[in-house]
């Protein structure tokens, strides 16, 4: 067996006789995504999707497949590594990217760190907030035009201010107030040299589509999407996980709960919920009946105001 196929790296999302959803919003949303893929392979000349192995991008990547073929995705797959992510994720990202033959382009902070572009302020910094650079490093290096990325506008409040054909000026900020309408689906994509554009396919969707589209396509997902046991402290109000680079702290009592993610990212900014759903089908029960956003549930670099990840937004963040 593939050592990426065993059970510690991913999970099946539902039994192969399990019953298939039939939902009319679910089929308008898929639509709409694949024909915003399609757009950006005919609008711009050097489109990248940006893929971290989590489940919005899994998602956005069976739209890909249905709307071009397995192994005729016209874009590559660009992944900006902070080198502080879950393995499992980034394993299962590069299983996912040789199984449909899509090229795949990884770019590390650390990488950026060693150039000097990017300055830790201390060695405990979460490197979340410096994949701006990176990013914009790679954009440079690649001459990108398009950057097709998985954000949804339910996730926060600075996210709901984005069109779907989000533009960028040639610093790569996003500027609010200067964003292009979007009537009947048209869309506006001229751009001045070094300009580009942040694409947004799934925009319209929420957790809850996304955790039903997952169900009813049977998308396979990293392991930690479902409950598991892991070794967590309460801290700030979440459950933080206990890692070489999350360690316990002075006053701290770990314990082995059942948890999964609602979310996955860096490892010093991503928490677990406590949770004993294990398959898709039970996460849509507990997404309906969810209070918190995802990221305001499990992120740690979310706990700010909505003008600081408007500020992250506007130099360059996803």
């Amino acid at each position: 067996m593939n050592a990426l196929t065993e059970p510690a790296l991913l999970a099946s999302a539902a039994p192969a006789d399990a019953p298939r959803l039939s939902n009319a919003h679910l089929d308008a949303l898929e639509e709409e995504t694949i024909f915003v893929l399609r757009e950006v392979a005919a609008a711009f000349e050097r489109p990248a999707l940006l893929f971290s192995g989590g489940k919005d991008s899994l998602v956005m990547l069976r739209c890909a497949e249905k709307a071009f073929g397995r192994g005729r995705i016209p874009y590559p797959l660009l992944m900006i590594d902070t080198g502080h992510n879950f393995p499992e994720v980034t394993d299962f990202r590069d299983f996912r990217a040789q199984e449909l033959g899509a090229q795949l382009i990884v770019r590390s902070v650390e990488d950026s760190m060693a150039r000097g572009t990017v300055r830790l302020a201390h060695p405990g910094e979460s490197r979340n907030v410096h994949q701006s650079v990176t990013l914009l490093e790679a954009i440079d290096e690649f001459r990108f035009d398009a950057l097709i990325g998985g954000a949804r506008r339910d996730e926060e409040k600075a996210r709901a201010k984005e069109r779907i054909f989000s533009h960028r000026d040639s610093f790569g900020q996003w500027q609010p107030k200067a964003q292009r309408p979007e009537l009947w689906t048209l869309f506006n994509t001229r751009l001045a040299p070094g300009e580009h554009f942040r694409v947004f396919p799934i925009s319209n969707w929420t957790e809850l589509d996304v955790w039903q589209y997952i169900e009813r396509e049977r998308i396979e997902l990293p392991s930690l999407y479902y409950a598991h046991p892991r070794e967590v402290v309460e801290r700030r109000g979440l459950l933080v996980p206990v890692t070489p680079l999350t360690p316990v702290r002075e006053g701290e009592a770990a314990e082995t709960r059942t948890v999964r993610f609602r979310t996955v990212g860096d490892i010093t900014c991503t928490c677990p919920v406590e949770s004993p759903a294990a398959t898709p089908a039970e996460i849509v029960i507990e997404t309906l009946a969810a209070e918190v956003s995802e990221r305001g549930a499990t992120r740690m670099d979310d706990k700010t105001s909505e003008a600081s990840m408007e500020k992250r937004k506007k130099d360059g963040y996803f």
